[in-house]
């Protein structure tokens, strides 16, 4: 039996969209003689739809497109995700489904069982679990049909077994000689290496059979999906693999399990560099825009905003903005513009310093007495930005913030001035690793200035400011924010590492009070574990202070 795995890149809600591509991919695996193709979780619907499934028009009008599945499977065996409803009456009113449809038919719909509810999920919200293992024989072929989650519930997988039940044991007790995964498994840097792979191996050894995982590739909002679909054999073989990152069409035998292998690097750097260039792109083409702004200062973290739009949308629709103002050097609006002449962006320059004198004028009356302090600092950054979002508005172009996820965790960064923009491309990339990401550019296209990247970083907002007056060094904090963020450790588990313990306190406490500041931020592309936004609720008003130790005083 040849069988062909469909990654497409789907847009939310875009049912007719999605349908035309999923009809090319079965046209052309028509054409290469296949028997059956199987496309990713939510297939025509894209993942995740969030508070549209609160929409019974929404629901209704992509049950309609089922038609169109059944018309494409004329010929072929055919397998998506959908949304379906939940016949009882009782519990949530729809079902994350997989459809099978052959020749016209639907010949078995299978149920999501186990739905994830933490990090960026909440399927729980919308759906009721199915409660029967997905099996369907065809073709003599004893199929296990699963999706997403349903083959996540193993040990050393997930921090603890979530979920009762395992659909992969069901699997095993009834027997099955293919388990196809349908998913859309959002990207963090490692997560098929470290994570995935390991996965499906379990899977294929505890079923004795090869796994088939079909993923969703794209950006949709602060979520990558990496794609990178693949067959694993029992023995731990990864025998067929999509492209990462890529929109693919993969085909194999299942009675030899040969068939299309590309090459994916597992290098941790240009896998990011790859993911960000997808998201961001994805993220403009999908709201509609197609030219970006950047603010350029000559530091490290616009240079490499900078080089990821010119890689994402093409260098002829990026413009860069150097703003200097009363305390930039003049080595920093060089920089800014080597960079630009280098990636040959448009390039233009909008001094701020006359609007900032005029802003400090008008002030001087009700500051009357008081010494400058940051607030002055901050008037800079919300000029920068107020000119920044009038050539977004006039000239139609998306600005990017250009922010690093240390700065956004300590607060590091202006409300209403270098925070403004519509998407934060490294806003979930530590500083050290952006500092990774400019040595690879460097290295690989020569866009960024060895300049850029060893002198001491500096807002320029006071004389001879640095970075390092207000944080501690980025290797320091960066190891910290990373054991207190993704791995939720207490200040007490960090200092037993050997972290000094007045350091951490500090960092921790400089995270928690500027909660309110990530509220306002521009989405942030998710990269790592656990990313600002929509995988991360703290409450911005709340008593609980981390490493107060607990009971009375006497």
């Amino acid at each position: 039996m040849r069988v062909a795995m469909g990654q497409i890149n789907p847009l939310i809600g875009d049912f007719r969209g999605n349908i035309e591509k999923m009809s090319r991919m079965v046209d052309l695996a028509k054409t290469k003689g296949c028997d059956l193709i199987i496309f990713p979780e939510l297939s025509f619907i894209g993942y995740p739809p969030l508070d549209l499934l609160d929409r019974p028009a929404f629901v209704e009008e992509s049950i309609r497109w089922w038609d169109a599945l059944e018309r494409m499977s004329e010929g072929i065996g055919l397998i998506a995700g959908a949304v379906s409803k939940n016949e009882a009456k009782e519990g949530k009113c729809y079902h994350n489904s997989l459809l099978f449809f052959q020749n016209g038919r639907l010949i078995a719909l299978v149920n999501k069982r186990l739905l994830p509810f933490y990090d960026v999920f909440d399927e729980e919200r919308y759906f009721e679990p199915g409660k029967e293992p997905g099996y369907a024989e065809w073709r003599g072929v004893r199929l296990g049909l699963t999706i997403c989650e349903d083959i996540w519930n193993r040990d050393g997988i997930l921090p603890r077994r979530y979920y009762p039940c395992d659909p992969v044991v069901d699997l095993k007790t009834i027997g099955v000689d293919v388990l196809i995964n349908i998913a859309a498994s959002p990207y963090y840097h490692g997560k098929m290496k470290n994570v995935m792979i390991p996965l499906l191996k379990s899977v294929a050894r505890e079923v004795n059979a090869p796994v088939v995982f079909v993923n969703q590739v794209g950006g949709n909002d602060e979520l990558i999906f990496q794609g990178r679909s693949m067959v694993c054999l029992p023995y731990g073989d990864i025998v067929v693999q999509a492209r990462s990152f890529e929109e693919d069409l993969v085909v194999f035998n299942t009675a030899n399990l040969m068939g299309d292998f590309r090459d994916a690097h597992d290098d941790d750097v240009d896998e990011v560099i790859d993911a960000l260039c997808l998201g961001l792109r994805d993220y403009m083409r999908k709201c509609g825009f197609d030219r970006a702004v950047i603010g350029m200062s000559g530091g490290v973290d616009s240079a490499v905003t900078a080089c990821i739009a010119a890689m994402s949308i093409g260098r002829e629709k990026v413009m860069g903005v150097g703003l200097p103002g009363p305390y930039s050097s003049k080595e920093s609006l060089e920089d800014a513009y080597e960079v630009a002449r280098r990636l040959g962006i448009d390039w233009a320059v909008i001094p701020i310093t006359g609007l900032y004198e005029a802003v400090v004028s008008s002030m001087a009356e009700v500051f009357s007495g008081l010494s400058p302090d940051v607030t002055e600092e901050n008037v800079q950054a919300r000029l920068r930005g107020l000119v920044l979002m009038a050539i977004s508005n006039k000239l139609g172009r998306l600005l990017l913030s250009t922010g690093n996820k240390s700065e956004l965790a300590v607060g590091y960064c202006t409300l209403y001035g270098d925070m403004n923009g519509g998407l934060a491309v490294l806003g979930d990339v530590p500083k050290t690793f952006v500092y990774a990401i400019a040595r690879r550019l460097k290295e690989k296209f020569g866009w960024i200035p060895e300049r850029v990247i060893t002198k001491p970083p500096s807002a320029e907002l006071r004389p001879n400011q640095r970075d390092q007056d207000t944080l501690p060094p980025y290797e320091l904090l960066d190891a910290v924010l990373e054991l207190y963020l993704e791995e939720n450790k207490s200040l007490r588990e960090i200092v037993s590492l050997g972290y000094d313990e007045a350091t951490v306190h500090e960092i921790i406490r400089m995270v928690e009070r500027n909660e309110y500041k990530r509220r306002q931020a521009p989405p942030v592309l998710k990269v790592t574990t656990k990313a600002f936004g929509i995988g991360r609720r703290i409450p911005i008003a709340h008593g609980y202070k981390p490493g107060h130790s607990g009971g009375h005083s006497s």
